[in-house]
């Protein structure tokens, strides 16, 4: 079958701070390789509100099922609440503004995060990351004390998909084809991303 799917979408609903969808990033940035012509959407949930931490055991649970790696600097930042606000926000902006430099908008997002132990917060945390894409969102995108109308507007879309597939779970990565919509499951390929090619590839043979 050809790569050439222009009326294909990649739904991806995730949360910037969550280690599992750092772990299945690394499928979706697989898929969009393969598949260049596959529009990406970017769906940021907002789970992470400053409330709630990542537990070790999760940690371990994702480094045992996949291939990424977490920095010394972010391991020692367990013990407090993380916050994906102002991730959210930026990730709205940008899927909104400038839709094809969400994915490695992304990307930058997680490795500032899981690896550098970033907490992506204020300004200051986000500024190079900003830079080096050349991107110039308004302040309001900028803060973590409340989701911006666009980053709400984001979490509403994100409901009603969730209501069309049935889960609330994230990472969930979805292919839309010709008005159909598969939910693509990103646990049997986190050990061996280069799979969910040929998972794809026939998901989208069954949708022609």
């Amino acid at each position: 079958m050809s790569l050439n799917t222009p009326n294909a979408e990649l739904f991806y609903i995730y949360d910037s701070h969550c280690p599992w969808s750092y772990a299945s990033t690394v499928l979706v940035e697989k898929v969009l390789s393969a598949f260049p012509s596959i529009t990406f959407r970017a769906m940021h949930v907002g789970y992470y509100d400053g409330d709630n931490k990542v537990s070790p055991t999760t940690i371990t649970a994702v480094r045992e099922f996949s291939q990424v790696t977490f920095g010394a600097n972010y391991i020692d930042t367990l013990n407090y609440p993380k916050d994906s606000t102002l991730a959210a926000n930026l990730m709205a902006w940008v899927q909104n503004k400038s839709a094809k430099s969400a994915f490695e908008l992304l990307k930058k997002l997680q490795h500032a995060h899981f690896v550098l132990g970033n907490e992506l917060i204020d300004s200051d945390s986000v500024g190079e990351i900003i830079d080096e894409l050349k991107l110039s969102p308004p302040a309001k995108c900028l803060q973590s004390n409340k989701l911006t109308k666009d980053a709400e507007f984001a979490i509403h879309d994100i409901i009603e998909v969730q209501e069309i597939i049935g889960t609330q779970a994230i990472p969930a990565i979805l292919l839309a084809y010709n008005e159909n919509l598969v939910l693509l499951n990103h646990n049997l390929y986190l050990e061996n991303p280069d799979a969910i090619i040929d998972a794809v590839t026939l998901e989208l043979e069954n949708l022609s």
